[in-house]
């Protein structure tokens, strides 16, 4: 497959995102990785931005996607098979909830919809099962967005929050290229 791989500001996943990029590309998938603005050059106790990035470019010998004007010719140019965006936060999951284009990532996903072609969710967030349960309920119900299986991550202290499971990534995306869901029943 040729996968848009987007990264978004969870951090702390940052590892498993670039690990699942790893395993993608050598499982034969080509990967352009596509990062929004903030995870492109955001320095945190998890990583160097330029290291990230380096990494990445490395695994996938890619250049990143991380502008709005980078992103907007995925879907005219139909450059991906599937989009994979994974973390997604809950910023981003609002925007796509709600149509805001103003991120690299959100604008990989709205050209990227625009030819009908499936958008891999990998949710990452401490509120979850807060004020973005909503945002992600909507978008289970919206054509073409498909969800990587997600469960509570520390339910002791962090009650609200959830993370997909990585190890998924790719049976998803599979499965979404043939406008499948992944249930318990797949895997």
């Amino acid at each position: 497959m040729k996968i848009g791989y987007c990264l978004t500001g969870s951090f702390c996943t940052f590892s498993e995102a670039v690990a699942t990029v790893e395993e993608l590309v050598e499982a034969g998938h080509s990967v352009t990785p596509v990062m929004s603005e903030n995870s492109y050059k955001t320095n945190t106790r998890f990583g160097d931005a330029v290291d990230i990035q380096n990494r990445l470019i490395e695994i996938t010998g890619n250049s990143i996607i991380h502008t709005i004007a980078q992103a907007e010719p995925i879907g005219p140019k139909r450059m991906f098979d599937v989009l994979i965006i994974a973390p997604c936060t809950a910023n981003t999951l609002a925007k796509l909830a709600l149509g805001i284009v103003d991120t690299s990532v959100t604008m990989a996903a709205k050209s990227h919809l625009r030819n009908n072609s499936p958008v891999v969710i990998g949710v990452s967030t401490n509120d979850a099962l807060g004020n973005s349960a909503k945002n992600i309920g909507a978008l289970m119900n919206y054509k073409n967005y498909y969800f990587v299986p997600f469960s509570m991550d520390n339910h002791d202290k962090k009650p609200k929050s959830m993370v997909c499971d990585f190890t998924q990534i790719e049976r998803t995306a599979e499965l979404a290229v043939n406008g499948l869901e992944i249930s318990k029943k797949i895997y």
